[in-house]
């Protein structure tokens, strides 16, 4: 299977959303999310990608079906969700560029489309003149009951790419988690990395 991986913005990219939202649903059913959404919710959460002028959104096409996609935005058009979580650590959120989900069908995985969406989205960052890129991951127990047996964690891809966790900033979302009746609160630890530094 042969991945196209390329930049989408304007009505590209506002074109492309709802695909998103599906493969979002999809791809973070699995561990370590375990999500439980709604298409309607995920139009919602997606609408600042319509809103803003300064998102980019990375798509992976076969052929042309979009089986994976990343996004990204200003940190500060997230700054209701996530000011809270900087409190305290020295970095201003106009200096940093969000990279938000990295959603990917496990039949394509394994192709580097893991690495071109982070270099396309640090390529956007930097022509915004951010300093960091940052993003977040889901903090689960590791005798969780749903945790597969076979689950390799990220940590080492992302370190090789120059992030590495900012100690006591933590964000909190509330999500339902498959099989549950209520949302429940979740931490997500921030990840960082310095655009300046190669």
């Amino acid at each position: 299977m042969s991945l196209r991986v390329e930049t989408l913005k304007g009505e590209a990219l506002r074109a492309a959303l709802d695909d998103v939202a599906r493969l979002r649903i999809t791809v973070f059913r699995a561990w370590p999310y375990l999500y439980d959404g709604s298409l309607d919710y995920e139009r919602e959460y997606l609408q600042v990608y319509k809103d803003s002028d300064k998102t980019v959104l990375v798509g992976a096409f076969d052929g042309d079906r979009l089986v994976g996609a990343a996004t990204g935005t200003p940190m500060t058009d997230h700054a209701e969700d996530f000011a809270s979580a900087f409190d305290g650590s020295g970095y201003d959120l106009a200096d940093i560029f969000y990279c938000a989900e990295s959603v990917l069908l496990p039949d394509y995985r394994g192709q580097g489309a893991g690495h071109r969406f982070f270099d396309l989205r640090e390529q956007h960052a930097r022509s915004l003149g951010a300093r960091y890129t940052a993003f977040c991951s889901v903090q689960r127990p590791a005798d969780h009951p749903m945790r597969p047996s076979d689950y390799a964690p990220l940590d080492p891809f992302w370190r090789k790419r120059g992030y590495a966790p900012l100690e006591g900033v933590i964000a909190h979302f509330n999500w339902k988690d498959v099989g549950e009746a209520e949302e429940t609160k979740k931490p997500l630890q921030f990840w960082l990395r310095d655009l300046t530094v190669e």
